[in-house]
């Protein structure tokens, strides 16, 4: 008897709603259905309840992605509006003359840069663009685990508490890999080691009563299992290998530049400072070009949304890790009428490496045979 593992498809295509989610959910309620036990209907009636829980989380998830974009545009532009009008009153007390004006445009200058290096030093702790990646990445992995559990009860008799026990432990697992608050449980955004995103829970193997005729052999044989396993050794040493090395770039740039902002902002602060005083042609350079290259620094590091990308790399990676352990799963179950079909894993996972079957197959020869040059540059994946 074969058994739904998860799915790999974490890119789902199509309109998304709760409202469409409950209208398929009263379609399935209203189907026509065999007689069950007060046991079996309570189980069914559980992951009825699971899954509204997660059509819930998919919307708050999307609306909350949404405001931390917002935040992303409107800090920016605040910051160096602030910050250019700062450099500009600077540049403009050189020419006001001495006295009540001279004063004014020091003490406003010097004001609106303390501001804008608070304001940024709290920008860059939060990372808004990071913050909006970590969202989106939430509900979309949301929706594919509400796809999974609807493709569950449309293939298998869900009467089982394991399967409530597993999606329960799947969506604590999505809301501790993507938390909604900001105090407390944030995700560090400068973390000191470099890890791949884990959303999931560690596998387990269950057993669901399948409504249909099994596939004679379940579509493994030994060559299948050494494919899979050199396709594992592609992932390892290349994919996954490559993201984590992208992340840790990404991140020493991003620590620069979250460094740098404050600190040109804090320097063409205390120039202003200075304005007026015998050191006065040397503080209205240093403010007002620091004050301007703390706005370059700060479009460089928010406005292209470096962030973002290094969240963005490091969910690559761990759906890479994801990958290697559903296949690892798989292959390490002797009893084979346990695992997933063989043959239709091999189309998920080709399909998610973005190959055709034929392709998937080279792939492995060239990893085994290890010799041309071919069979080490190579990556697994060819979507990204």
């Amino acid at each position: 008897m074969s058994i739904l593992q998860a799915p790999i498809f974490l890119y789902s295509t199509g309109p998304f709603s709760p409202c469409s989610c409950r209208r398929s959910i009263r379609a399935t309620a209203n189907a026509p259905k065999t007689q069950m036990s007060p046991p079996e209907a309570l189980v069914v009636a559980k992951f009825y309840a699971i899954m509204d829980v997660v059509a819930d989380r998919v919307e708050m998830h999307k609306n909350i992605g949404a405001q931390r974009d917002n935040w992303n545009h409107l800090l920016l532009t605040s910051i160096n509006s602030i910050t250019l009008t700062a450099a500009t009153m600077a540049g403009l007390a050189t020419t006001g003359g001495t006295g009540a004006p001279l004063v004014a445009l020091k003490v406003s200058s010097t004001l609106l840069y303390l501001s804008a290096t608070a304001m940024s030093v709290v920008m860059n702790k939060i990372q808004p663009s990071q913050l909006g990646e970590e969202q989106r990445n939430a509900a979309r992995l949301f929706k594919q685990l509400y796809r999974e559990m609807q493709t569950t009860m449309s293939l298998y008799k869900v009467t089982n508490i394991d399967v409530i026990n597993e999606a329960m432990e799947k969506v604590l697992a999505l809301d501790k890999a993507y938390p909604l608050p900001l105090l407390g449980a944030m995700i560090e955004k400068f973390p000191k080691t470099v890890e791949p995103t884990v959303w999931w829970p560690p596998k387990r193997h269950r057993r669901l009563e399948r409504l249909g005729e099994e596939i004679d052999g379940n579509g493994w044989d030994g060559k299948s299992e050494e494919e899979m396993r050199e396709i594992v050794e592609v992932l390892k040493r290349k994919d996954a290998a490559e993201y984590l090395r992208l992340s840790q770039k990404a991140l020493k740039v991003n620590k620069i530049l979250a460094i740098s902002g404050p600190l040109l902002t804090g320097l063409a602060g205390l120039g202003s400072s200075f304005l007026g005083t015998t050191h006065g042609a040397w503080a209205v350079m240093l403010a007002v070009i620091a004050g301007v290259l703390a706005s370059v620094v700060n479009t460089l590091e928010h406005g292209w949304q470096v962030g973002m990308v290094f969240e963005m790399y490091r969910s690559n990676a761990g759906f890479f890790r994801l990958m290697q352990e559903i296949i690892e799963s798989n292959i390490s179950l002797r009893e084979v009428e346990r695992r997933e079909n063989g043959e239709l894993f091999k189309i998920k996972v080709a399909l998610q490496l973005g190959r055709s079957l034929s392709e998937l197959k080279h792939l492995a020869a060239l990893s085994s045979s290890r010799n041309g040059e071919e069979a080490i540059e190579e990556f697994a994946s060819k979507l990204f």
